[in-house]
């Protein structure tokens, strides 16, 4: 299964992301934004970085307003924080309230290199669904 996939949409960038539960879901939407946003030199783990774990926890009206609330917070952390995400697991998530515990390192402009500036998650022909084989999610960003 796919972890996610672009799809076009005008001046803006769409993302059709997959999990098998709806953990899943939130660990590759938080792992894909940050594969649209930023392109390592080195992995973390070979130029030894100074990861830490930050624990997160999120809530939403529903599960689409989570989704939105969690990725806001994951781009506050790299543009206002300068926090890069390396990895991300989800212990606890429900339709209201999601537990995120997140491994990051400072943002280092000789280890990353920016691919694409997000502005903002959108709530733009947001979708959230379960399917057959798990579970499914459109979001839209400002570019």
């Amino acid at each position: 299964m796919k972890k996610y996939e672009r799809f076009d949409h005008t001046a803006d960038l769409g993302l059709e992301i997959c999990g098998r539960t709806k953990k899943e879901l939130f660990a590759n939407a938080a792992l894909a934004l940050f594969d649209v946003m930023i392109q390592e030199i080195d992995p973390p783990k070979k130029r030894g970085g100074k990861e830490r774990v930050k624990t997160i926890t999120v809530q939403g009206a529903d599960v689409g307003d989570l989704l939105v609330n969690f990725l806001r917070e994951l781009l506050y952390w790299f543009n206002g924080l300068g926090w890069v995400l390396n990895r991300a697991s989800i212990p606890a998530c429900g339709n209201k309230k999601l537990v995120a515990q997140c491994v990051v390192e400072s943002y280092n402009s000789k280890q990353h290199l920016i691919k694409t500036e997000i502005k903002a998650v959108t709530y733009h022909q947001l979708s959230v669904e379960k399917t057959k084989t798990g579970w499914k999610a459109r979001v839209i960003f400002d570019v």
